[in-house]
């Protein structure tokens, strides 16, 4: 489940806003896949001792973005299965530079199904006030982010997770294979990695 190169490299990266469904999806992709499932967000909180939503509190934004950068960082180094970023982590630069040579997979989600799943009445930092309308800023800035990361994306909008689960390991099975063919001098020029066009549909 590793790239050229990189011997414990995630299997898949799950990145999308909040609602996309990266902490439901990620589990049912990592035991489809056979490999472990890693939430960023989660690591901070056990760094921290606290859950994220108290660190904003406490501590500040810039605060959690620099654990969360640490372990985006350490993810992406020595986790060897799937790894599900929190919905802010892409718009570091550090971490946009090392997701380049990952398996970036894209969850988008439209706003009303993101609503619906994160409810506006759910203890999100960055969504205390005026929920409704910061959600619509937050997807306004973070949506060609994701789409210029993305090596597959995925639509989630009134989709099982199951579903969307098997979607994504069907297209992430075909691209290792395709990288290994590549090796061999069989697969297309380039491998996963020459940043050609996504999957067709809804991936």
């Amino acid at each position: 489940m590793t790239g050229p190169g990189q011997a414990s490299a995630p299997a898949a990266i799950l990145i999308g806003p909040p609602g996309a469904g990266k902490s439901t999806v990620g589990p049912l992709l990592a035991a489809r896949l056979g490999v472990g499932f890693l939430d960023t967000d989660g690591r901070v909180e056990a760094v921290a001792g606290k859950p994220v939503s108290d660190i904003f509190i406490a501590d500040g934004e810039p605060a959690f973005r620099d654990l969360e950068r640490a372990a985006v960082a350490r993810a992406l180094a020595q986790h060897p299965g799937i790894v599900a970023l929190g919905g802010g982590a892409v718009l570091d630069p550090q971490t946009r530079g090392r997701l380049a040579r990952h398996r970036v997979v894209y969850l988008q989600t439209g706003f009303a199904a993101a609503v619906r799943r994160v409810g506006l009445d759910s203890p999100r930092p960055l969504l205390l006030v005026n929920p409704r309308g910061r959600m619509r800023e937050l997807l306004a800035e973070r949506l060609p982010v994701y789409e210029s990361l993305a090596r597959i994306t995925v639509v989630t909008d009134d989709r099982d997770p199951q579903e969307i689960a098997d979607e994504i390991a069907a297209a992430v099975t075909a691209r290792i294979a395709a990288a290994a063919g590549e090796g061999a001098g069989t697969g297309p020029e380039g491998g996963e990695w020459a940043g050609g066009e996504e999957d067709d549909g809804d991936a």
